[in-house]
């Protein structure tokens, strides 16, 4: 249901003559580098002026999760008024598509106007593989991903990953994770929670029992309803 319900906000958007996807890199390079060819940012609109959220999916690195943990959250978040780019990246590797992610979040602050977006107090959210790639930016910046000399994300909100590494100038983050995920050692989440606090990171962490890996927005498990509960933390760091 939640499938046809954003085919079908992206019908409507684009039969009222709206913009869906924007390219992150200049068509020259795109045409002379075949792995850029899929690379780009589904647009779902908020308010005109509403701070923006970027939105990496998960799928290992071997595929983007758009339809399942891209779509859905970035319908959520429009429809709460704010801005929502879910990242098509290159899959293969993590610091590719890193890379990309930096790309991207440096397109959409040199557009800010065109795309009628807030250029300040964005969030990074990601899934899995995208959870990792947030917190790269996160806790590194956009310059050590190729990225331009702009401020980093007000927040980042990850989604059952493991990764452990994290700094102390890592943004205000929030962590959702299940007990029962069967690819992710949720002692190694917890580890990095407990870092950050130590580090003087504010975090928000949550442990679900039943919702396993690759959850989404969680409908049917007792994730449903953490989106609600991301933005909430959200809303209180947009202003810097």
């Amino acid at each position: 249901a939640m499938t046809v319900k954003v085919i079908n906000h992206m019908i409507d958007q684009v039969n009222e003559g709206k913009k869906i996807f924007f390219d992150i890199y200049p068509h020259q390079q795109k045409s002379a580098d075949s792995s850029l060819k899929s690379t780009g940012l589904f647009y779902f609109r908020g308010r005109p002026g509403a701070p923006f959220a970027v939105i990496c999916p998960g799928g290992g690195f071997s595929y983007v999760g758009s339809i399942h943990e891209g779509f859905p959250y970035a319908l959520e978040l429009s429809q709460q008024g704010y801005n929502a780019f879910v990242l098509q990246y290159r899959v293969g590797y993590e610091q590719t598509a890193t890379r990309d992610l930096a790309a991207a979040v440096s397109f959409i602050l040199e557009n800010a106007s065109m795309l009628e977006v807030s250029a300040t107090g964005y969030s990074l959210w990601g899934s899995s593989a995208g959870a990792r790639m947030v917190a790269n930016i996160g806790s590194f910046g956009l310059q050590r991903f190729g990225g331009r000399e702009y401020p980093g994300p007000s927040t980042v909100i990850m989604a059952y990953t493991g990764r452990a590494q994290y700094s102390w100038q890592d943004p205000p983050t929030f962590v959702v994770v299940s007990e029962d995920d069967w690819i992710v050692d949720v002692a190694t989440v917890e580890r990095r929670v407990d870092g950050l606090r130590s580090s003087g990171v504010e975090v928000e962490f949550h442990k679900f029992h039943r919702a396993g890996h690759g959850f989404g927005i969680g409908t049917g498990t007792d994730a449903a309803g953490w989106i609600d509960d991301a933005v909430g933390f959200w809303k209180k760091h947009i202003t810097p």
